[in-house]
């Protein structure tokens, strides 16, 4: 899909590919979106086709954009190219265009058709839609896990569950969101890095450490790597937080270390998608309090067993199966020998189809 090729560097913008289809159907010209301020998909895949997208058909991941921002409207650039219909997976819920893109090529007689493959185009701008529509950042909870549900032995090994390649996939997640997010007891407990490592992405990931009492040692690794950290905490001890102010962090106080607070200060700086790692409490967190919107579990083909080996979700759960949260679009991949299961709130998916028009 093109417009999955803008992954790791299209954000804050969504991820768009465009095509140019000859009545014939053959594909006259392509792009996609690489960056913000670069230019959109439709303008690439225009420039491509030249002349004769004229008459042409123009398929696009979201409704073209009907707004100057970083550049000029897609819509002029279409209607200059002498499109004759353009179709379009979904609208775009930017209040902006929303809408106003669709119209302006109707009434310029283009004849405009959205919906096809729109789940599809949800699932990969989940970010930018539940940013848009939901006001908050996307959350993303991830775990590596046994066959039978455990993230490490009950003595606490967790070193390695899944195999080299399912977690270079989980290196590839870090580099297409903004934020991952985690609780001190995985610092205490794993002393991680929280870093990107492949590249792909512009500029380091931002770490946040949720860390109620202040527990986060001055000694610990990721206090050492370079990059943006956010530590929040419910602790007003200055003496505590002052080793870790003087290594970079930002200690973040609040009322209550809890998610929707913790997603409204992530807000006010921009942030539009959160990788939970863990662990089990803070996934949980996000699990009861409804704020999460897509789950992915890499599942190792190990029976740990145990009744004190940890699991990824903690806290109370659901006391009933109907009340157990639902989950849409369930997708499977293999990773050598492990599995990679990812899938959409049902909720989040319900939620975003209704306000783009789906």
């Amino acid at each position: 899909m093109l417009a999955g090729r803008g992954a790791a560097t299209a954000a804050p913008n969504p991820k768009v590919g465009a095509v140019v289809l000859a009545a014939d159907g053959r594909a006259l010209g392509e792009g996609w979106h690489e960056r913000a301020g670069g230019p959109h998909a439709e303008v690439v895949a225009l420039a491509a086709a030249g002349e004769s997208a004229r008459g042409a058909t123009l398929v696009v991941t979201l409704e073209p954009c009907a707004h100057t921002g970083r550049t000029a409207p897609c819509v002029d650039a279409v209607l200059a190219a002498g499109i004759r219909r353009v179709v379009a997976c979904h609208r775009d819920p930017d209040p902006r265009t929303c809408g106003a893109g669709f119209a302006r090529l109707a009434a310029a007689g283009v004849e405009v058709t959205s919906g096809a493959e729109a789940e599809r185009a949800i699932e990969l701008n989940l970010p930018y839609l539940v940013q848009r529509v939901l006001g908050r950042p996307a959350v993303t909870l991830k775990w590596a896990a046994s066959l039978d549900g455990k993230i490490a032995t009950a003595a606490g090994e967790s070193r390695w569950i899944t195999g080299p390649r399912a977690r270079r996939r989980a290196l590839e997640l870090r580099e297409e969101h903004d934020v991952i997010l985690v609780g001190s007891g995985t610092v205490l407990a794993d002393d991680p890095r929280l870093t990107r490592r492949l590249g792909r992405a512009p500029g380091p990931i931002v770490r946040v450490v949720l860390d109620r009492r202040l527990r986060l040692p001055a000694s610990a690794r990721l206090l050492r790597e370079p990059g943006p950290l956010l530590v929040y905490t419910e602790s007003e001890d200055v003496e505590r937080g002052a080793p870790l102010a003087a290594a970079g962090a930002e200690i973040v106080t609040l009322a209550r270390v809890e998610p929707g607070a913790v997603l409204a200060d992530l807000a006010r700086r921009e942030v539009q998608s959160v990788l939970v790692e863990g662990g089990g409490e803070v996934a949980a967190s996000f699990l009861e309090t409804g704020l999460w919107d897509r789950a992915v579990a890499f599942v190792a083909p190990l029976l740990v067993g145990g009744a004190r080996a940890p699991t990824p979700l903690g806290g109370a759960g659901s006391e009933r199966l109907a009340a157990a949260a639902g989950v849409a679009r369930l997708r499977v991949r293999r990773h050598g020998s492990d599995l990679e299961l990812t899938g959409i709130r049902e909720r989040c998916l319900r939620e975003l189809s209704s306000s783009v028009g789906v």
